[in-house]
């Protein structure tokens, strides 16, 4: 098993706390902040990490989230995280944090 031993549902919990924390961030001020940027990409990574961490299975049964692309952006964030754009930050916020949250909420009350 990769990285400590948690369970899926705590990853599950990790992810849907991240995303309850970017929510929050954003209501402190806009990505144009340099701190809420740099407080919502650290999320993202968390985010990243998180799924990373989640068996193949579990991911498999949201098959309309890119998971690989969620696991990209977390390398892409931690490691370049110099080049990272404002334009893909605020559109991975307004367009796939939702659909994430939605899968993520759908995935814990599976009864997997």
């Amino acid at each position: 098993m990769k990285g400590p031993r948690r369970a899926p549902r705590e990853r599950l919990d990790d992810v849907a706390a991240a995303i309850e924390a970017i929510a929050r961030h954003l209501e402190r001020g806009g990505l144009d902040d340099p701190l809420v940027f740099d407080a919502v990409r650290m999320r993202l990574v968390e985010i990243g990490e998180a799924v990373n961490m989640l068996p193949d299975e579990l991911l498999a049964s949201e098959p309309a989230i890119p998971w690989r692309d969620v696991i990209s952006m977390r390398h892409k964030l931690a490691h370049h995280y110099y080049d990272t754009a404002l334009g893909i930050l605020e559109a991975t916020v307004r367009t796939d944090v939702p659909e994430l949250a939605a899968a993520i909420e759908r995935m814990k009350r599976s009864p997997r």
